[in-house]
C-alpha cells in the first residue's frame, strides 16, 4: 500500500498540560447547563473510547511490517490517544469532586463498550468502527476550531477541547489506512459507520442527561429546554452528522480528501508557543 501523503507528520505533544483546579466553575459555558453538560458528557466518553480505538488498531500492528511509514504513524497515534485519555480522565475526576455521581453511568458505558462492542464483535468490525469514529471526531474537531464553538466557554476547557480537536484532525487517516490495508471491503466500512455513529450519539445523549438530571431545580421539562437551548447554540448533530455520512459513504473516500490539516496545525502552533513575558514597569 502506498504511504499516506501525510506520512510522518503526526506529533505526540506529551509536554502539554491542561490543568483544572478547584476554582473551575460547575457551569462553565455562558449558554448555561445545557451547553456545559453537552460537552461534559462527551468528555465522559473519551478515556475509554480512546483506549478502545488504540486496542482496535493495535490488534493489526503485526500485519504492518511491510508498511513502515504507516506503522510509524500508528505508534504516534497511540501516543496521542493515550495522552487524550489521561487528560480527560483527570477532568472526569474533577466533575466527581464537584459532586456529580458518574459511577453508575460509567459502569454501564464500560460494560457496553468492553463486553458487547469489544468482546462480541470481530477485530475487523472493531477496526471499522474506529475508522468511522475517527472520521467523525476529526469533523467535530474542524467544526470546533473553524466556528469558534468554545468562544463562550471557560479558557481551561477551551484549551483542552481545541487541543484534542486539532490532534484528531492530525491523525484522522491512521485507522482508516490500517482498515484499507487489512480489511478493505466497502460493506464492512458501512457497517462500522452505522454501529459506531449510532453508539456514539446514544451514549453522548445518555451522558449529557446523566449530568443534567443532577442540576437542582431543572426537572424533566427544564432538562429538555436546556438540551434544546444547547442545540440551538451549536446544532452539532445537523452540521456534522449528515455531512460526515455523505463523505464517508462515498466509495472513493479517504480522510485526507478534506484538507483541514493546516487549520489544526495553526492552532497547535499557538498552544505550543511560549507565553509572552509581561512588560516591565517603568521606574517611577
Amino acid at each position: 500500500m502506498a504511504p499516506s501523503p501525510d506520512a510522518g507528520r503526526i506529533q505526540p505533544r506529551l509536554h502539554l498540560k491542561f490543568p483544572f483546579d478547584s476554582s473551575f466553575p460547575r457551569i462553565w459555558h455562558r449558554n448555561g447547563p445545557g451547553s456545559t453538560h453537552l460537552w461534559n458528557g462527551l468528555n465522559m466518553l473519551f478515556p475509554q473510547g480512546e483506549r478502545f480505538f488504540v486496542r482496535s488498531v493495535n490488534y493489526y500492528l503485526p500485519q504492518l511490517g511491510d508498511a513502515p511509514e504507516l506503522r510509524s504513524q500508528v505508534k504516534a497515534f497511540f501516543a496521542q490517544e493515550g495522552k487524550h485519555a489521561r487528560e480527560h480522565q483527570d477532568y472526569i475526576e474533577l466533575l466527581e469532586s464537584q459532586g456529580f455521581e458518574l459511577q453508575g453511568f460509567m459502569r454501564r458505558y464500560e460494560s457496553f463498550l468492553w463486553t458487547f462492542i469489544h468482546g462480541a464483535l470481530s477485530p475487523a468490525l472493531r477496526l471499522s468502527i474506529t475508522a468511522a469514529l475517527e472520521h467523525y471526531t476529526a469533523l467535530m474537531g474542524e467544526h470546533t476550531l473553524r466556528l469558534g464553538v468554545f468562544a463562550d466557554g471557560h479558557p481551561a476547557m477551551r484549551n483542552l477541547i481545541e487541543w484534542h480537536a486539532a490532534e484528531e484532525i492530525e491523525h484522522k487517516a491512521v485507522a482508516f489506512d490500517v482498515l484499507k490495508k487489512v480489511a478493505p471491503g466497502y460493506g464492512l466500512r458501512v457497517l462500522g459507520m452505522v454501529l459506531g455513529v449510532t453508539s456514539l450519539f446514544a451514549l453522548w445523549l445518555a451522558a449529557t442527561v446523566t449530568l443534567l438530571r443532577q442540576e437542582r431545580g431543572l426537572g424533566w421539562m427544564g432538562l429538555l429546554r436546556e438540551l434544546w437551548r444547547a442545540h440551538k447554540k451549536d446544532p452539532v448533530l445537523f452540521r456534522v452528522l449528515g455531512g460526515g455520512l455523505t463523505q464517508y459513504l462515498r466509495p472513493s473516500f479517504h480522510p485526507l480528501d478534506n484538507d483541514n490539516l493546516a487549520l489544526a496545525r495553526a492552532h497547535l502552533a499557538k498552544l505550543e508557543a511560549p507565553a509572552e513575558p509581561m512588560p516591565e514597569r517603568e521606574a517611577a
